[in-house]
């Protein structure tokens, strides 16, 4: 079936991707892995081509352009050029961080911050993550108090995608202790705040050139000027913007699932044993039929929550939906897909050895698999309760 998801435009802007990852990124792409860090450099000539802030309005220095299948064309180039790690620190700034700006903040706010996000030379990140709170947002202990005109924030975060580069973080932090689910807020601390400190960069199974770490906030104090949204409104707001994130992760999961599939395909239409393609054997067959059927229509879902999403419409258990299932089939297509490169997919130097390692974050960012259930599992219970 000829999908019409896609129209020539974005084709072009496929192209455009293709050609800045080909030339600025895969060949220093696996020198950042061992460095364990990206080049800021990099980030410059991403704002530069046009791969940075589409959804930020021209007159802040963005593309303009809001069309979230825009980025699940990046999200595919990626996946198909297995610089993943480059993706995901890409993905947050325009996925995450940009949305919560361009919603959120004031006039004052925008032309402050919005110029540096498009153009590459603001790096943010969104500090929600705890030592000891992961997916329970509501146990968040970091703290602003106000003090005269300006907030004071204690706390600790962990787990923080550009943790080390982060020019300004979105910290969520508690206001009224007494208010439950309504004393949550966010702020905008920049790098050069004092009290702000970085600790170590984390060490992670995957995504080894994306930077994560703990951040710490001693007595940093803020302005008003800093207050993202109103006092109170934080846990209400990312709640409303969970959904883009997660569809996200459910959009690069399709895109990796695949690109596997395809690396797979070319190796086993190759590679021979016992006499004849690796591919020829029926269980080589009946795997990768199997593989490319779940992945074709797991995209369809996606495809049809990325219009939900153009439309304003996309909800919360939709979103869920797309990222568990999605995110679960990334890290099956790609354990199943390895297991038919035999010895060679246990080797770094195979991109499929680099996508089994890196998808099993997916199901663990954004909200665990079984998060993502029990948002589904509680709107079907609510169909049976009693008004």
């Amino acid at each position: 079936m000829k999908s019409t998801f896609y129209t020539e435009d974005h084709e072009a802007y496929r192209q455009s991707v293709r050609e800045f990852l080909r030339r600025e990124v895969e060949p220093h792409y696996a020198a950042w892995e061992d460095a364990r860090i990206i080049d800021r450099a990099v980030w410059l000539s991403a704002g530069a081509n046009g791969m940075l802030g589409l959804g930020v309005p021209e007159e802040f220095g963005g593309g303009g352009e809001p069309d979230y299948r825009y980025r699940f064309v990046f999200g595919e180039e990626i996946a198909r050029a297995g610089v993943t790690s480059f993706g995901v620190g890409i993905g947050l700034q325009d996925d995450i961080v940009i949305p919560y700006l361009l919603d959120l903040a004031t006039d004052e706010q925008k032309r402050r911050w919005l110029p540096g996000m498009a153009d590459g030379s603001l790096i943010g990140a969104i500090a929600m993550t705890e030592p000891g709170t992961g997916s329970d947002l509501q146990g968040i202990r970091t703290t602003a108090v106000r003090d005269g005109d300006e907030w004071v924030l204690n706390g600790s975060k962990t787990f923080i995608t550009s943790g080390i580069h982060a020019d300004l973080v979105i910290v969520v932090a508690k206001t009224d202790p007494q208010a439950g689910s309504r004393g949550f807020s966010l702020f905008v601390v920049e790098a050069a705040d004092a009290g702000f400190t970085r600790g170590r960069q984390l060490d992670k199974i995957g995504l080894s050139g994306q930077d994560t770490a703990e951040l710490f906030f001693q007595d940093v104090r803020v302005g008003e000027d800093r207050l993202l949204g109103r006092v109170g409104g934080g846990m209400r707001y990312l709640m409303e913007r969970l959904p883009r994130e997660r569809l996200s992760i459910a959009a690069a999961a399709v895109a990796a699932s695949e690109a596997a599939i395809g690396w797979t395909l070319d190796y086993v239409y190759d590679r021979t044993a016992f006499g004849q393609r690796i591919g020829d054997f029926q269980n080589t067959r009946f795997v990768l039929a199997e593989l490319e059927t779940e992945t074709d229509i797991t995209r369809a879902y996606v495809e049809r929550a990325a219009l939900a999403l153009n439309d304003g419409e996309l909800t919360a258990v939709e979103a869920s939906k797309a990222k568990w299932w999605a995110s679960e089939l990334q890290v099956r297509v790609t354990t199943r897909c390895l297991q038919l490169f035999g010895g060679a997919g246990y080797m770094l130097e195979y991109p499929i050895a680099r996508a089994y390692r890196d998808a099993r974050i997916q199901t663990i960012y954004g909200g665990t698999t079984e998060i993502m259930k029990e948002i589904i599992g509680r709107e079907q219970a609510a169909r049976y309760t009693p008004q």
